[in-house]
């Protein structure tokens, strides 16, 4: 009996795939026979994620924030099935006390960097392909520290599902996770990451937390699913009723 594989023959571009929510999904759209093309800041971590993913998978350096560094990035790369840009720095803290210059860096990090991606990425995407960006919990609930990430995430929808109007018929989604148990707590200790946890995890009707494969699943959705463009997919456990 012949396994069927979903994204054979595939070219898949994923910036931010060396880590967390976008290593967990190059791991499955490689399960599915997908080519990955993996990109982000960091080269260890590139370089790390390159051993866990195998022949499959091969991975270019890229700071997002330089738009010169992302269109020669995607002129390299050539033409590809479908693109999907998780990666980006979060912050938070009390308005009144941010930093502009903080604030202005996590746009240039999390808006223009995905904002870059999609617009050099898009020409060389082949029919029925897709581009999914990533928004936040934020955006839609609202809370204490977060007003600069949440108009944000925000911009992140807005901008995906005017662009599925723009760039169609290929389709543009966005994934808005909730809180995620990924690697970009590490500067927590380990009490006061469980401690965060438990405490979300208590408030949300789901009882838990999400892991990277949450979202990872959600993505290969917007993927294979050719009559959904134009859409925000939550996967936060029911934050937002909270």
């Amino acid at each position: 009996m012949f396994r069927t594989y979903m994204f054979q023959n595939q070219k898949i571009v994923l910036i931010g795939g060396s880590s967390g929510i976008g290593l967990a999904t190059a791991k499955r759209l490689i399960a599915q026979g997908a080519e990955v093309i993996i990109a982000s800041r960091s080269e260890i971590k590139l370089q790390q994620a390159r051993a866990q993913l195998g022949k499959q998978a091969s991975a270019y350096p890229l700071d997002t924030t330089s738009e010169q560094e992302v269109q020669a990035f995607f002129e390299k790369v050539g033409t590809f099935n479908h693109l999907i840009v998780s990666a980006a720095e979060t912050s938070g803290g009390p308005f009144l006390h941010t930093e502009t210059a903080k604030a202005r860096q996590l746009f240039e990090s999390k808006f223009w960097g995905q904002y870059y991606a999609a617009k050099y990425g898009a020409p060389n995407i082949l029919p029925n392909g897709s581009i999914t960006l990533f928004s936040g919990v934020v955006a839609y609930k609202s809370m204490i520290g977060s007003s600069v990430l949440g108009a944000v995430n925000a911009a992140i929808a807005n901008l995906g599902q005017t662009l599925a109007l723009e760039l169609a018929p290929l389709r543009v989604n966005v994934v808005s996770p909730g809180i995620i148990d990924t690697p970009s707590r590490i500067q927590l200790s380990e009490e006061a990451r469980a401690n965060f946890y438990s405490t979300i995890a208590n408030k949300l009707p789901v009882q838990r937390v999400g892991q990277p494969e949450d979202v990872a699943l959600s993505v290969l959705y917007l993927l294979q699913n050719s009559f959904v463009t134009g859409t925000v997919l939550h996967v936060e456990g029911g934050h937002v009723l909270t």
